[in-house]
């Protein structure tokens, strides 16, 4: 009998940098991205395609993409703000883009200088030109949407279930097949979890929904517990649980890809990823970022990935 299968996607060298001291050049994380597919990652955020100036960690994002040619079975992910950085990603060999947007105006002014209607017709616009480029090779890559502060802002305050599942409706009625729920500042509980995901679920049936947890507060394994048990199939992850937001005051680290793979392997599920590769990757990119990556797998090492039932 199969074992059920949850995707997990690595956010590492994109979320997972951004907001570190030490700028790694395109060339090393070119190299992350790799030793991460080497560990079984099969979609991964390789890059972010914003202004320099603000988040110097992601600068070179068209070298690291001239690094990574396509390859069958693999989708690397560039993030964009706007379209912009939309048009930018275009001109690389991203297999998917994914768009950044805000659950509350208080950091969609402050992340992109866009309030909720604007990022939702900076959304609109982006959707029409894909639309407009179908049928022309290699000008339309797959298209999703990741909303912040799903369960919390760090300008706003608190996030509530119906102004999620409002933005997630508008959202799907554009036509984006899969959206991802993220908790940038570590301030959602798994009971939350379950009611967003529930929320979401109800204005957008027939999207995909992706979670994406940050560690902030020590809920995110429990988080991603009670995405599962919810139905979720699609998790993000950052390899050492390294990571954060520069907009976001007082913002860690995502759950650890390794530690997530050991929880859901030990549970029964499938992942597709070798624990062993993932807890030394974690440990060379501690290395090159000068400190030990703080995931409890590449402290204390795996145990056993089979459910004990």
């Amino acid at each position: 009998m199969s074992r059920p299968f949850i995707q997990i996607v690595e956010v590492g060298p994109r979320d997972g940098l951004q907001n570190e001291k030490t700028v790694l050049s395109p060339e090393v994380r070119a190299d992350f991205v790799r030793r991460l597919e080497a560990a079984g990652a099969r979609r991964i955020e390789a890059a972010s395609f914003v202004h320099p100036k603000y988040v110097p960690q992601m600068a070179g994002a068209e070298e690291v993409l001239a690094a990574l040619p396509h390859e069958a079975g693999r989708s690397r992910i560039g993030l964009v703000l706007n379209g912009r950085g939309y048009d930018r990603a275009l001109a690389t060999s991203a297999d998917e883009v994914n768009v950044a947007m805000s659950a509350t105006d208080g950091f969609g002014l402050k992340n992109q200088g866009l309030s909720v209607d604007q990022q939702v017709e900076m959304l609109a616009a982006i959707v029409a030109g894909r639309a407009n480029a179908e049928g022309e090779p290699g000008a339309a890559p797959s298209l999703s949407a990741t909303l912040s502060c799903v369960w919390g802002c760090p300008f706003d305050g608190e996030v509530s279930a119906d102004q999620v599942a409002g933005l997630v409706g508008r959202i799907a009625a554009l036509g984006v097949a899969e959206i991802a729920l993220a908790d940038t500042i570590g301030a959602g509980d798994p009971w939350s979890v379950t009611k967003k995901v529930e929320a979401a679920r109800r204005a957008a049936p027939d999207a995909a929904l992706r979670l994406h947890f940050h560690d902030t507060r020590n809920t995110g394994l429990a988080n991603a517990h009670a995405g599962v048990e919810a139905g979720v199939t699609i998790l993000d992850a950052s390899v050492g649980g390294i990571g954060g937001c520069p907009f976001a005051p007082g913002a860690t680290g995502n759950i650890a890809t390794e530690d997530l793979v050991y929880m859901l392997e030990r549970g029964g599920f499938d992942t597709g990823y070798d624990l062993d590769a993932l807890i030394e990757t974690a440990r060379w990119i501690g290395e090159k970022l000068g400190k030990p990556a703080s995931s409890a797998l590449s402290c204390a090492g795996a145990f056993g990935t089979r459910a004990n039932s």
